[in-house]
């Protein structure tokens, strides 16, 4: 569990989140029986939800393949569903003393130094000699605690940005220390350039405090999901969601029209009220909301859609932007007294529960 959530996350980012699956999943058995929902409520917020159900999903072939016990042999470990090559290794080097060294973005940067090696360290060639390097150098009496230093070492020492060289244990024989060029290695890598997206998303708020969230879509709903509004479901983790639509120019008459087809031929006139604007990123992607709040008596009823507290969503699995967008929308109606939800309000499908 701390190898998947480590993976492109901070160690301090981790701990809460790692705590609170341990005391919720004390054992493999406990997370592949639960629902994908609690799992990904659990991990909310903690980003690339993919390692989540991908996590889940491997507890289940461990229960249902290998009697709830990791597997000890490489093919096996690979096998399971988010377990590549890195962390293969280092769970089995960890668990089992397998002699599999881990090569991780702090562990290559370290070789990169010794070596004094330039380039793209990711390109398929280098990062294949950095495998052979790392494997190489593994010490076998202890491969589990050898991964486990050079990981500290470039996570301690051996940082991307002034590398504490007069403090590292392996600064004599350091290539890139003697040519003077540690602080310049690795070579940056080029970045994909950034890709602008603009969205609008619609905030119901009834009299109750209430809003809408549409559910996550499923294979079966695909693009026909009332939540398949263009690239949106991508951008909030296929997670539930505000309504949202991309839009160009006119913002508020676009997402307008969206909402409308939600609705259906008897929809109201909606008074949308903008709220600001909220920045958000996902990997490549500067992603740019306008929400809108929609002030209603009761909220409408929309097909796959569910009712909950817009001050406390933490009922359900959302994503890092949609609880951007909450927080901008009560931000501007904080003069507004909020009423009181516990955490644990259970989410009203409004399709299937007559008046939300």
């Amino acid at each position: 569990m701390s190898e998947i959530m480590l993976q492109q996350t901070r160690v301090a980012a981790v701990i809460p989140y790692y705590e609170r699956f341990l005391e919720r999943f004390p054992d493999v058995r406990a997370l592949a029986e639960a629902p994908q929902e609690e799992v990904l409520r659990l991990w909310s917020g903690l980003g690339y939800y993919s390692r989540a159900r991908n996590l889940q999903k491997a507890a289940r072939e461990i229960v249902a393949k290998h009697g709830g016990t990791f597997p000890a042999s490489l093919g096996d470990a690979l096998a399971l569903p988010g377990i590549g090559t890195y962390t293969a290794a280092a769970i089995l080097s960890i668990a089992y003393g397998e002699e599999f060294a881990a090569l991780d973005g702090n562990v290559a940067r370290v070789l990169a130094r010794l070596g004094a090696i330039r380039g793209d360290l990711r390109e398929p060639k280098r990062w294949q000699m950095l495998q052979e390097k790392a494997d190489f150098l593994l010490e076998g009496e202890s491969p589990g605690d050898w991964n486990q230093a050079m990981m500290e070492l470039g996570a301690t020492l051996c940082t991307p940005r002034s590398p504490q060289c007069l403090l590292c244990p392996m600064a004599d024989c350091c290539e890139a220390r003697k040519l003077g060029i540690a602080d310049v290695l690795p070579e940056r890598r080029r970045k994909r350039e950034a890709v602008a997206i603009v969205l609008a998303a619609a905030v119901f708020v009834d009299a109750k405090g209430r809003t809408l969230l549409l559910a996550p879509p499923t294979r079966e709903k695909g693009a026909n999901s009332a939540s398949a509004a263009g690239h949106v479901p991508t951008l909030v983790s296929k997670m539930w969601h505000f309504p949202m639509v991309s839009v160009n120019e006119n913002a508020a008459q676009e997402l307008d029209r969206y909402v409308s087809s939600l609705l259906g031929k008897s929809a109201p006139r909606l008074n949308l009220e903008p709220t600001g604007k909220v920045r958000h990123a996902v990997t490549y992607r500067d992603i740019t909301i306008f929400p809108f709040r929609i002030s209603c008596r009761t909220l409408p009823r929309i097909a796959e859609a569910g009712a909950l507290p817009l001050s406390n969503l933490s009922s359900v699995a959302i994503s890092n932007l949609t609880r951007k967008v909450a927080a901008s929308v009560l931000a501007e109606a904080k003069s507004a007294p909020q009423p009181a939800h516990k955490a644990t309000a259970p989410i009203v499908r409004a399709a299937s529960a007559g008046n939300p």
